[in-house]
């Protein structure tokens, strides 16, 4: 199974219901693999500014631009197809989370305990992660999982941040009992279904009890290669290694998504190349 994860800036209630029409760009697009067997995943960050090819949709006649513009010109649709157009690799669904809804789904669990390999400074308070492992609230992993000035790599660094505080979430799904608890989970679930828009054909509670058996640490991240950054028609953006990316994605149609990171190991600190 292949799930498109798309993340956008809107913070309040009426944009988060609005998150499947035109006019939101996706900060965050994700590609979330399941093995075959269900044994793990293998979840692959597509940066926000890489420079491809948008089918054409909506306002759009197609053509070269930021793969994020996909979904403000043409809704989580095109987004899907710019995606798919990249990759070659078939969705079986897709879903869309704001901000807020990050928020609420850390608090569903109680806060989360989130990694750096780095240093991440707040571009909007006087707040300091150091390298380590820190608890945080709710407002705390919003907070920091939208950093992207004053860590390496810029956006790349915040590509790692998310994955980090998708790691610290799963982690404490686990450890929480939530997932062996009917109560906890229900509540999970509710919170689940609030905080997404998710396309008709997903079934959240059936891809929770689907994936539950799932070890965090059988998750695995990566980042699509690139080779630096470029002054195009679109503005500054990500020039992806296209031969890399071709491998990558074949890796994940193939279902060999392990022999390709062992041949791939990510840095602990992200680099734009």
């Amino acid at each position: 199974m292949n799930f498109l994860v798309l993340g956008t800036d809107a913070r309040s209630d009426q944009e988060a219901e609005s998150l499947d029409e035109t006019g939101n760009r996706s900060d965050t697009i994700m590609l979330v693999h399941i093995k075959r067997d269900n044994s793990g995943a293998f979840i692959v960050s597509i940066p926000r500014d890489s420079y491809v090819d948008v089918p054409a949709g909506g306002t759009w006649k197609g053509g070269k631009n930021k793969i994020s513009s996909a979904l403000a010109f043409g809704g989580a649709n095109l987004a899907a197809k710019a995606v798919f157009n990249l990759t070659k690799v078939p969705l079986t669904g897709a879903m869309i989370i704001n901000f807020n809804g990050v928020q609420k789904m850390v608090e569903a669990v109680g806060g989360v305990n989130v990694c750096t390999q780095f240093e991440v400074k707040s571009w909007f308070s006087d707040k300091v992660w150091g390298v380590g492992c820190h608890d945080m609230t709710p407002a705390e992993t919003e907070e920091f999982v939208r950093q992207r000035m004053y860590v390496p790599g810029g956006d790349f660094g915040r590509i790692r941040n998310q994955q980090n505080v998708i790691k610290g979430l799963m982690k404490k799904v686990v450890s929480s009992g939530t997932l062996t608890s009917p109560g906890k989970l229900d509540s999970l679930l509710t919170t689940a279904a609030e905080s997404l828009t998710v396309d008709q054909h997903t079934d959240i509670r059936n891809l929770a009890f689907t994936l539950k058996g799932i070890n965090p640490d059988n998750v695995k991240f990566a980042t699509a290669p690139a080779t630096g950054l470029f002054d195009s028609d679109a503005g500054n953006a990500v020039q992806l290694d296209m031969p890399g990316v071709e491998a990558l994605f074949q890796a994940v149609r193939d279902d060999k998504t392990d022999e390709w990171l062992a041949a791939h190991p990510q840095a602990d600190v992200p680099t734009i190349s």
